[in-house]
Formats: structure tokens, C-alpha cells, sequence
């Protein structure tokens, strides 16, 4: 893990969301206790049964929030892009990290301690409902996707994450291939699948023509034809 480092951080443009609804004092107070952190490709960034202390943003790069299963295999629960915060349920339910954390790519984390986090939310009610709306959506979202990984067939769970890394993160500048490049193992972890499946589903997916492959590079041709396929399950 990279040594934390005192850096200069524009908050005003990387933690916006959070940034407006501060006073001037409450901006400086997050500007003395905040970090910033680099994370190499794969570096874990916190580990599951770890003590939460700090709130995270990611500033660069990508993060996948993920728990290790039975017989080793991975589960990838959530996917973080910049500018998305994390890493501070636990704390706020006083228990220890359930998942794990690690950089998908070389990363920029901000690092603010969740004590610092808890004095400003006593005293701002506004960045207290601002949680309150953010751990909302997040349950909402698990919601959906416990019962999409559960009920849709391989097909089905396939075409929702390609079509979700497609909603996260973009596409590249041809407007078609995914900005993000996945292992099929961890294309499998996010799709509740064995690896064997992801690689026989993309493939029938290629001959199909709803996407093109070139390695790890993933080219959507037909996304409503893989918003059908992942609606109806």
C-alpha cells in the first residue's frame, strides 16, 4: 500500500457533491484532515474484517468492492467510479468492513477520517440527509441486483453488467467499445457466473452480433437488443 501523502486536492471540483453543502469552516476542516492515497492495479484497499476508519472518494481510476465465496471464488458486489464515495457504511453500522476493496486500476483515493466525517455531520443537517439519500440508493441498488443475480439466467446476467459497466463508465470515443476492460473472471464475478459461462456467453453473444471482442476490449453493437435479453431476465 502506497505511504498516505499530504497533497493538494481541489476539493471544490472533486468532492463537490459534499463541498457545497459546507460552510467555509466546515471546507477548511476537510481540507486539514483529508489524504490522498495512490493505489497500483489489484492493490487492495482496505480488507474485509478491517476497522473502517475513513471515509473514501475516488478520484482517478476505478475500484470494485468485492467478497470472497466459497471455495475462493470472488463475488464483485459493487463497481466505484470517480467521483463516488465509499468505505463508510461499516462505520456508520459500528461493525468491521464485510467486503473487500482493491484498485481495478492504477487509482487516486481521498481519505477522509469518518471521525472527522461524524463531527460535521452533527452539525449539518444537510450533509447528514445527504448520507441518508447516498445509502438509500446504494440499498435500493443491492436490492435489485440480489434478485437479478439470483432469478435471470447466465443471458440475462450478463447483458445487465455489460450494460451497467456500459452506465458506469462510459464508452470510448468510437461510441461503442466500453471504457472499461474486464477479465472474463472478473466479468464473471460481477455477472454471478463460473468463468466457463462468461467466456460461452460472450462468445454467443459475439456470434450473435450484439458486441465484438478484441481481448479485454468489449464493442457494443446491439444494446437494445441487450436491454431485452437483461429485462427479460
Amino acid at each position: 500500500m502506497v505511504k498516505q501523502q499530504k497533497e493538494e486536492i481541489d476539493f471544490s471540483t472533486s468532492l463537490s457533491e459534499v463541498w457545497r453543502l459546507l460552510t467555509d469552516k466546515e471546507r477548511e476542516i476537510l481540507r486539514q484532515h483529508s489524504t490522498i492515497q495512490h493505489f497500483k492495479r489489484n492493490e487492495l484497499i482496505y480488507y474485509e474484517d478491517d476497522e473502517p476508519k475513513d471515509m473514501m472518494c475516488l478520484l482517478k481510476g476505478k475500484v470494485k468492492i468485492f467478497k470472497e465465496g466459497v471455495g475462493g471464488r470472488s463475488q464483485i458486489i459493487r463497481m466505484i467510479k470517480p467521483i463516488q464515495y465509499f468505505g463508510y457504511r461499516a462505520n456508520f453500522a459500528q461493525e468491521d468492513y464485510l467486503t473487500n476493496a482493491s484498485a481495478f486500476e492504477a487509482s487516486t483515493v481521498c481519505l477522509i477520517p469518518m471521525t472527522i466525517v461524524r463531527e460535521l455531520i452533527y452539525g449539518n443537517p444537510h450533509l447528514a440527509m445527504f448520507f441518508i439519500k447516498q445509502l438509500s440508493i446504494d440499498l435500493g441498488v443491492a436490492d435489485e441486483r440480489t434478485v437479478n443475480l439470483t432469478q435471470k439466467h447466465i443471458r440475462g446476467r450478463l447483458a445487465e453488467s455489460l450494460l451497467f459497466l456500459k452506465d458506469s463508465y462510459g464508452l470510448e470515443e468510437d461510441g461503442a467499445t466500453l471504457s472499461i476492460y474486464l477479465a472474463r473472471e472478473d466479468l464473471a464475478n460481477l455477472s454471478n457466473m463460473t468463468t466457463s459461462n462468461a467466456i460461452r456467453t460472450l462468445s454467443t453473444f459475439v456470434t450473435e452480433r450484439m458486441i465484438a471482442m478484441d481481448g479485454r476490449k468489449i464493442k457494443i453493437i446491439d444494446e437494445e437488443r441487450l436491454r431485452k435479453i437483461s429485462k427479460m431476465g
